[in-house]
């Protein structure tokens, strides 16, 4: 008698943990993710035909800025279906990296901070650098605001609230928090993410079957 049939193998996971590492290199000491083995990864789901769907799963404090950018944009314009679950946190740059995906989850005790982009290190202090911080806050903005159910108005007034974070300007929102804003679609686990994510397959393959 032929074994069953192995499911789940055409859904593909990949986890971001830890610190979003960027151009520079973090000391060895530090949990992080680094963008330049991930961007490879998303280009190989793409390629693979065998996997049909992918789930991110998100337990990251932040980091660089355009290396969390650049994931987010690589992940939005995956052609398979995608779903995120943020277990933990998806503090500061993961926010963009949790709303790419087609569907989003957030465990009910999970976080995400919110605020503006902050630099570190040594800084010019010349008009050109806060120039070039703004317009990286704007994009920030801007693809957190069109890839969510969030208006831009209360996406900037959470992230430069002050009160929330002490001797901070920002925000954390808690679970059911970050969906009543529209942040995050859905409370939920991995069951729930895995489940939606078979869902989204079964529905693109529908449509395919249909033109």
């Amino acid at each position: 008698m032929p074994a069953p049939p192995v499911t789940g193998t055409d859904l593909h996971t990949m986890v971001i943990i830890g610190q979003i590492e960027g151009h520079m290199v973090l000391p060895p000491k530090n949990k992080t993710t680094k963008y330049e083995h991930i961007i490879p990864q998303l280009v190989a789901i793409e390629q693979n035909e065998r996997i049909k769907g992918l789930l991110v799963i998100l337990n990251t404090v932040g980091g660089d800025v355009e290396a969390g950018l650049a994931i987010a944009e690589m992940l939005e314009s995956l052609s398979k279906p995608t779903v995120s679950l943020v277990l933990g946190g998806g503090h500061s740059i993961g926010v963009p990296i949790a709303v790419a995906a087609d569907y989003s989850f957030i465990a009910e005790t999970a976080t995400m901070t919110i605020h503006p982009i902050r630099l570190t290190g040594m800084v010019i202090g010349v008009p050109q650098t806060y120039e070039y911080l703004e317009k990286m806050q704007d994009r920030v903005i801007k693809f957190v605001t069109s890839h969510s159910a969030i208006s831009e108005e209360k996406f900037r007034e959470l992230m430069f609230r002050t009160g929330d974070l002490v001797r901070d300007v920002g925000s954390v929102l808690v679970g059911k928090d970050a969906v009543n804003v529209g942040l995050i679609n859905e409370i939920g686990g991995i069951d729930k993410s895995l489940r939606k994510l078979r869902e989204l397959v079964q529905l693109k393959e529908a449509g395919m079957q249909m033109r």
